[in-house]
Formats: C-alpha cells, sequence, structure tokens
C-alpha cells in the first residue's frame, strides 16, 4: 500500500513517535511525503520515505493530484487544531474524501488506520485499482 505520511509543524514530534512506535508496520508499504517530513522520518526512524517536492504547497499539489488518480491508499496528516488549515491540505483531503481514500488527521486515527492496513481491511482498494486497470 502507499501511504501518504504529514504533519503540521507542531505535530512533527508527534508523527516521528508514532513511526517509530509503528516502524514493523510501516516498513511493508510505500511511504510517501513531502521533502522536509520524509527527510526527518528517514533520518530519526530509519525508514524509506520518499520525498516530494521541497516546497510544502507543491508537495501537498503533488499529493493531491495523485489521489486524484487513486495513486495512494490511506493519508496520516497528523494536523494541528489550532492552526488555521492551508488551502491546499483541504484540498488533498476533499480528493480523498471524493476517492474514499482514507485518511486519518489525529493519533487516534492514526493508529486505527495503520492497524486496519496491517490486517488487510484496506485490501479492497488493491483489488479496486486491479479491476479499473482492466
Amino acid at each position: 500500500m502507499k501511504i501518504v505520511l504529514m504533519a503540521d509543524n507542531r505535530k512533527n514530534e508527534l508523527l516521528v513517535n508514532f513511526c517509530i512506535a509503528y516502524r514493523p508496520l510501516l516498513i511493508k508499504h510505500q511511504l510517501i511525503s513531502v521533502y522536509n517530513t520524509g527527510k526527518l522520518l528517514r533520518a530519526s526512524v530509519d525508514i524509506e520515505v520518499s520525498g516530494l517536492s521541497v516546497d510544502y504547497s507543491s508537495g501537498i499539489e503533488q499529493l493531491a493530484a495523485r489521489a486524484q488518480f487513486n495513486e495512494i491508499d490511506c493519508v496520516i496528516y497528523l494536523r494541528d487544531g489550532r492552526e488555521e488549515a492551508s488551502s491546499k491540505s483541504i484540498e488533498l483531503l476533499d480528493v480523498c474524501d471524493y476517492n474514499n481514500i482514507p485518511y486519518a488527521t489525529n493519533l487516534a486515527t492514526a493508529e486505527i488506520l495503520i492497524l486496519a492496513v496491517d490486517r488487510g481491511d484496506l485490501d479492497w482498494r488493491e483489488w479496486l485499482k486491479e479491476s479499473k486497470a482492466q
């Protein structure tokens, strides 16, 4: 599965700790993030993360485009509820809603989502992609 990992600035440490805790599950999948977050996760957690554009806004646009074409399977985006969400991050979540791509925006739902991925609860996404390819 292709899993997006992101966090608002105040939640980066929480994302790192989440990835440390769930590293054995995460390394089984293709991980994607914006450039700086990917760099942070590679250095702190020692996991392979594909980093997109150096510019945060462009990276989120690229993720939204991938979501539009069902090229990602789930998003873990730890948001800081005290900050106003950027229009780009809202766009990404809207595209996920439109394409039935599950996402988590806090630690509790992130844990539920990653455990569901590990159990195979989202395997239907692979079957969906295969059926569209035929």
